[in-house]
């Protein structure tokens, strides 16, 4: 688990234009959800704890620099200056789950793409030892079912294009075919 968050660490300070790209495509996708779920569920706890922890009898968890107020005494926010925390932590929470979310998808990515290139250089290797005659160790025999299985045309064949055409029948003249049965009747006497 310790090496999964190092992982992720890493991958928030790298800037690699595959992961970039991914990340706008796929945060474009997660964004509304994670929007809505820091805007309308966390903020409002965390304004509510913030102005339970700084004692605001209002329940608001502002740091007003400037305030406006109306006839009727009440704070009006729109014209007032403030420092909103809920919003500042919530945007912070939001852009740590997009963040996660997109590792977790990369870190997929990444494994499937590993895993297609050691198929790819398993089967090289299976071809080249079955041209060449030779067995298969427990590992690449263990592969080779799992793929007749799974991807069959992923499994090297033993015959190569080459080898699977039929040799085109040489013309003989009726001479040498009359001679090719007389030295076949030679050898059976």
């Amino acid at each position: 688990m310790k090496k999964f968050f190092k992982e992720f660490g890493e991958f928030i300070k790298r800037g690699n234009v595959l992961d970039m790209a991914v990340g706008v495509i796929i945060g474009g996708a997660f964004s509304a959800i994670v929007t809505a779920l820091t805007n309308n569920i966390l903020r409002p706890i965390i304004n509510w704890i913030i102005a339970l922890c700084m004692g605001d009898s209002n329940a608001t968890a502002y740091t007003m620099l400037k305030t406006v107020v109306d006839d009727a005494g009440e704070v009006v926010l729109d014209k007032s200056i403030y420092i909103d925390w809920g919003a500042f932590i919530s945007a912070i929470i939001n852009f740590v789950l997009i963040a996660f979310i997109l590792f977790i998808i990369i870190k997929a990515i990444n494994n499937i793409a590993k895993q297609m290139d050691v198929n790819a250089r398993m089967k090289e290797k299976v071809e080249e030892k079955m041209k060449k005659g030779d067995r298969l160790n427990s590992a690449e025999t263990r592969w080779v079912k799992r793929m007749e299985k799974y991807h069959p045309e992923m499994v090297p064949s033993l015959d190569s294009p080459e080898d699977s055409e039929p040799e085109p029948t040489p013309v003989v003249s009726e001479t040498e075919r009359l001679l090719a049965e007389i030295l076949t009747e030679l050898k059976n006497k």
